[in-house]
């Protein structure tokens, strides 16, 4: 599966939101420095789809607010 996500770095809260048209916004307190923000969005995904992971990949957007990931 492929999904479009939006990051939040610097978060107050951690949360994953499902946004109208598909797209998911997913809130991480983690900084935007040095893949940070790119490790707290794995294991943020990891627990609302409940897959390990090993099976989540950034396919895009490494360095961007906007990402491609796919779930396995």
């Amino acid at each position: 599966m492929r999904i479009s996500v939006r990051i939040k770095p610097n978060a107050k809260t951690e949360a994953v939101e499902r946004l109208p048209g598909g797209e998911f916004l997913v809130r991480v307190k983690a900084p935007a420095k040095e893949g940070k923000a790119n490790e707290a969005l794995i294991i943020a995904l990891k627990h609302y789809f409940n897959v390990p992971k090993s099976r989540i990949s950034i396919a895009s957007g490494l360095g961007s607010k906007n990402k491609i990931v796919d779930i396995f």
